[in-house]
């Protein structure tokens, strides 16, 4: 067992054994630690707000953001941490999802449905949710090293009620099995504000250029489900998330690549509204576009989200 790993159990056991006010008051210091630090991550993360807000905000403002966005990350992970102790009363307690009644009913349509997802608020306890509400939920995990890492967050999650595939190294391509999971009538959420594999598709995004997978965009137009593009965020006791759905491109407006760029430029402009509400709950703590170089300011670092989270594809 490495250090990675050794931390990860140690969070887990510690954050569930301890009573939750004095765990979050834990996380909160080491995020305030972080901030009064510096270091990459945190260089990486202002410099990623600081194309959020524009340059009206003042650096003192952009300051007390960058901390808020440290502390909201730092429960992202206490909240991870303590997700496996919870009921299902908990577990359907402790997180809101505005528009699930559309979901819902995608689910009983047996249409199923695509969400795609920003590093945002907590994703896990959407996905927690999601299971808990008894709806089935089908998503991918990046299959990182070392690989006992990867099986931790994997019987994580699948403990959680969701069913999860690596994005390399399956029976099957995981496109292929999620297609067939969507159109059983699953719910299939994707991460979609940054692109793993340096094929994504080029979009704007708060006024500069990035890339961002194809796969929630192609998923939705091969399989005519429903596409949502989803906010999430945390209120004082509670993680939030509000659905929002995307109209398919015409399938005669175009060849398929087209009809996926001008579908995922869509979902690009859906998460930065969602972002822009909520930027202290933004968590991409890499660099996020084109431009950015591996500088203390925009360069690579520290994972931005959790080894083995929902991924894209």
């Amino acid at each position: 067992m490495n250090l990675t790993e050794l931390g990860l159990v140690a969070g887990w056991r510690v954050a569930r054994a301890l009573p939750r006010p004095v765990v979050a008051a834990a996380f909160r210091a080491g995020a305030d630690r972080a901030h009064r630090r510096g270091g990459g991550s945190t260089a990486r993360l202002r410099a990623n707000l600081r194309r959020v807000v524009g340059p009206e905000v003042s650096e003192a403002e952009l300051d007390e953001l960058v901390r808020a966005g440290l502390r909201s990350y730092a429960r992202y992970w206490m909240e991870a941490f303590r997700l496996p102790a919870l009921s299902r009363r908990e577990i359907l307690a402790g997180f809101r999802l505005e528009g699930a009644d559309m979901l819902g009913a995608d689910v009983a349509s047996g249409r199923g449905a695509v969400i795609a997802l920003p590093h945002a608020g907590n994703w896990d306890a959407a996905g927690a949710w999601v299971a808990a509400t008894g709806w089935p939920i089908t998503t991918v995990a990046e299959r990182l090293k070392p690989e006992a890492v990867y099986e931790r967050f994997l019987a994580f999650r699948q403990g959680l009620g969701m069913e999860i595939l690596p994005t390399r190294g399956g029976d099957r391509p995981a496109f292929d099995v999620l297609l067939d999971r969507v159109r059983a009538g699953a719910v299939v959420p994707l991460l979609a504000d940054r692109d793993l594999s340096a094929r994504g598709v080029e979009v704007d995004f708060f006024g500069a250029r990035t890339r961002m997978p194809a796969g929630p965009a192609l998923l939705a137009i091969r399989t005519g489900a429903p596409l949502y593009v989803t906010s999430m965020w945390y209120e004082p006791e509670i993680a939030c998330g509000a659905l929002a759905r995307l109209e398919l491109p015409d399938p005669d407006s175009g060849p398929l690549d087209e009809r996926v760029r001008l579908l995922t430029q869509r979902i690009a402009d859906g998460l930065a509204a969602g972002i822009a509400r909520h930027p202290e709950d933004w968590h991409m703590l890499q660099r996020m576009w084109l431009d950015q170089r591996a500088t203390a300011d925009g360069g690579t670092g520290a994972p931005a989200t959790p080894p083995a989270s929902a991924g894209t594809i």
